[in-house]
């Protein structure tokens, strides 16, 4: 099942690029407001749809369902743990062994004066 998924969906991409590529821009019709005439959806309502922009509209809707679709069955897959099994606690950390004789002193070193 997920294999046909895979496959509708790779189709369906490459529809829907080929679909919007096909399809006239709105902005083109911009430079006809300057003497050409013909720029009725210049700044007003587009119109009707046509066959290319429904089109477009299902296979992008297919699209959405086929990738909602497919994170289903990865989710089956890969059921992931709760936040609580994921989370690892570290050890608690234990502190250095005290040196077992103190460091030699020489003549006006602090080195006794540092708390262990």
């Amino acid at each position: 099942m997920e294999t046909l998924v895979w496959v509708v969906h790779v189709i369906v991409a490459i529809a829907v690029i080929a679909l919007v590529l096909l399809q006239h821009g709105k902005g083109a019709d911009m430079g006809a407001a300057f003497g050409s005439g013909s720029a009725g959806s210049l700044f007003g309502a587009s119109g009707s749809a046509n066959f290319l922009s429904r089109s477009t509209a299902i296979l992008a809707t297919l699209f959405f369902l086929t990738s909602l679709g497919l994170a289903f069955f990865g989710l089956q897959q890969h059921k992931p743990a709760s936040v609580l099994e994921r989370t690892t606690v570290p050890a608690p950390a234990t502190q250095p062994a005290a040196p077992s004789s103190t460091p030699a002193q020489g003549a006006g070193s602090k080195a006794g004066d540092i708390p262990q």
